[in-house]
């Protein structure tokens, strides 16, 4: 990827005595499409109305291609930013709409038109120029939204979580055409969200916030696969969180059973966090009756430790159908986990669980409730 075009150094921002922001550090290159992502009130959209000039940081700089930007006004940034609610002008034409920025700065109406046609084609909406917003789709307005912003040729979009409006179907359209504009226009996305699989879908880069500060910076695989801190497993996608210990490294003990793994460096003996995702589980149905010693609960004992010496023995508690797959809970060692396959298990099912030692995520414990953990230099790679 292409070089740094913005660089938040020291960002601080605070409202009404409660900080918002604190000494963030975050990098942005040039045509990467980065998603801030977190719960409500962890500092996201803020981070997006200081980059937009919305907002000015209480300390810190905003370097926007080598110049400083941080008391500049929106208007003076070559940045555009999309809201959630789109704000469109109602009274006004759709055509009007995406040419008032153009207006405002004195373009010719030669240019104007040429501009408009041009951004009509590239959300796919030909023909509605003199339509009223009113008489839109949401997905349409959203369109339009972004059609009125890149015709004033931005080198960065700001979207502050333009999806947020729409159903389900349209959402997923929506996030494949946000691609395939960012590929055409190759311009920098910056976008904020809370939805972890609109961040996973669509993001280059993703940085992961709670609290003010930056938890995790990563590609949606690295932030998937490889979460940094108990936060980032459990707020990415579905986990299964536990106490562990790590006994030495490639092997950590999890309620008392020994699995293998692939970390190092985590000490002896030593108290971790260790997630597993739910796809990561594999079960292996015992006959009815088979208990430890017996032929049937050896034989699919020794199939499963090939993989894995350490399993665990539990009964299927709940199942529920998904479609692509069933997602089920079993109840072992007095925890409930949470499992997904493509086969189905029965409720009342008793089954040992295994787990591939690559798919053992091992984490060290936090030190204190609101340990900063972080990438503090922002960027990836």
């Amino acid at each position: 990827m292409s070089n740094r075009l913005i660089d938040l150094q020291h960002i601080t921002k605070a409202f009404d005595g409660t900080t918002v922001l604190d000494d963030m550090n975050l990098y942005i290159r040039e045509n990467e499409f980065l998603t801030l992502l977190g719960p409500s009130g962890c500092g996201k959209t803020t981070t997006l109305r200081i980059l937009g000039g919305f907002e000015t940081p209480d300390e810190g700089r905003v370097i926007f291609d080598g110049q400083d930007i941080t008391s500049l006004a929106p208007n003076k940034r070559q940045l555009n930013t999309v809201f959630q609610k789109y704000a469109l002008f109602t009274h006004m034409s759709v055509a009007d709409n995406i040419a008032f920025g153009l207006r405002i700065r004195k373009k010719s109406e030669d240019y104007i038109r040429e501009k408009i046609r041009y951004a009509l084609k590239l959300v796919n909406l030909e023909g509605y120029e003199d339509r009223s917003p009113d008489s839109l789709s949401g997905g349409q307005q959203q369109r339009i939204a972004i059609a009125r912003a890149i015709v004033n040729e931005p080198k960065v979009l700001l979207l502050d979580e333009p999806l947020g409006a729409l159903d389900l179907k349209l959402r997923q359209d929506m996030q494949y055409e946000l691609i395939r504009l960012k590929n055409e226009l190759g311009i920098t996305f910056i976008y904020v969200t809370h939805d972890q699989e609109e961040a996973l879908t669509m993001s280059d880069t993703i940085v992961v916030m709670n609290q003010g500060y930056i938890q995790q910076i990563g590609t949606p695989e690295d932030i998937y696969n490889e979460p940094q801190n108990a936060f980032v497993a459990d707020f990415i996608g579905d986990s299964n969180l536990v106490d562990g210990t790590m006994i030495e490294d490639r092997l950590v003990e999890i309620f008392g059973v020994r699995f293998a793994c692939v970390d190092t460096g985590f000490g002896t003996n030593r108290p971790v966090d260790v997630v597993i995702r739910p796809e990561d589980l594999e079960l292996t149905a015992l006959p009815e009756g088979a208990e430890p010693g017996s032929e049937e609960y050896e034989e699919a004992a020794g199939r499963i430790t090939q993989m894995n010496p350490g399993f665990l023995e539990g009964i299927v508690s709940h199942v529920i159908f998904k479609g692509m797959h069933y997602e089920m809970e079993v109840r072992a060692r007095g925890f409930e986990w949470l499992v997904l396959s493509t086969r189905m298990f029965q409720v009342g099912t008793k089954v040992l669980m295994s787990v591939d030692p690559f798919n053992i995520q091992i984490m060290n414990k936090p030190e204190s409730e609101d340990e900063k953990a972080v990438n503090p230099e922002g960027g990836i790679g």
